[in-house]
C-alpha cells in the first residue's frame, strides 16, 4: 500500500529558525529548554529558577511528559507560579519527540500562555527525561540548559553526546552529593571543559541556599542579550 507522507504526517519544525515576532507583531518572550537524563534535577531547576526569578521577571513554563502531568503537578503543589502560567504537553513517545521531531505541541502551549498571561518575559520549555543525545530544535527555544547530576557518575562528561557537548549551559547538579558517591568534582569540571570547549558549565546544589545562582545569572544574561538584539 502506498503512503502519502505528505498528507500522513504532520508538518515538522525541526531546526528552523525560531521567529523573534508574533503573528500580531509583537516580540515574543525568549524561550529557555532545560533538558537532560530522568532524575538529574530538571523540574527542580526549573523550580528554583522560577523563585529566583519571578520577582522580577514575567515567566511560564510549559513541561513535557510522556503520558502524566508529573513535572506540572510538582510545579503546582510546590507553587512556585500561578496556575494559569504552567502548561503541561503529554508527548505521547520519547520526550525528544515532541522538543526535536515535532514540536507543534509545544509551540501551541507556549502560544496559550503568551496569549493567555502575556507579555512574558521568558518561557521556560521543560522536556522530559531522556538521554545525553536529547537536544531541542531551534523553532522551538533559543537556548538550551543540559542538566546531568553527580549521581550519574563522574564519567558522563566524558560520554559526550551533543546535549554534553552543545548545549548553551551544562549544569552539573546535586554537587552536595560528590563525597557520598565518590564524585571527584574537579575532574568533571576538566572532563567537561574537554568536552565543550568554552562553552560554560555551572554546578549547582538546589538543596543548599542560593544553589541555583549560577544559573539564574546566566539566564539574566541570556535575557540582557535578548533585549540588546531588539535595540
Amino acid at each position: 500500500m502506498h503512503l502519502d507522507h505528505q498528507d500522513s504526517f504532520p508538518e515538522r519544525h525541526t531546526y528552523s529558525a525560531a521567529d523573534p515576532v508574533r503573528a500580531d507583531g509583537t516580540r515574543r518572550a525568549p524561550r529557555i529548554g532545560p533538558g537532560g537524563p530522568v532524575g538529574t534535577g530538571k523540574t527542580a531547576t526549573v523550580a528554583a529558577l522560577c523563585r529566583a526569578l519571578r520577582d522580577e521577571l514575567s515567566i511560564a513554563v510549559v513541561t513535557n511528559d510522556i503520558y502524566t502531568r508529573e513535572d506540572a503537578e510538582f510545579l503546582l503543589r510546590e507553587a512556585v507560579l500561578p496556575a494559569e502560567r504552567i502548561a503541561a504537553v503529554e508527548t505521547g513517545a520519547c520526550p525528544h519527540t515532541a522538543i526535536r521531531d515535532d514540536i507543534s505541541a509545544n509551540l501551541e502551549a507556549v502560544e496559550d500562555l503568551e496569549d493567555g498571561v502575556g507579555p512574558l518575559d521568558l518561557v521556560l520549555v521543560e522536556s522530559g527525561g531522556d538521554n545525553l543525545t536529547a537536544t531541542f530544535s531551534k523553532g522551538l527555544v533559543d537556548a538550551q540548559i543540559f542538566v546531568i547530576d553527580v549521581a550519574g557518575g563522574d564519567d558522563i562528561p566524558r560520554k559526550g553526546g551533543p546535549g554534553v557537548t552543545t548545549a548553551d549551559l551544562l549544569v552539573v547538579n546535586k554537587t552536595d552529593l560528590a563525597p557520598y558517591v565518590g564524585v571527584d568534582l574537579e575532574g568533571m569540571a576538566r572532563d567537561a571543559k574537554a568536552q565543550r570547549g568554552e562553552l560554560p558549565v555551572a554546578f549547582t546544589a538546589l538543596k543548599q541556599p542560593n544553589g541555583v545562582a549560577p544559573v539564574a545569572e546566566w539566564v539574566r544574561a541570556r535575557l540582557s542579550d535578548w533585549t540588546a538584539a531588539r535595540a
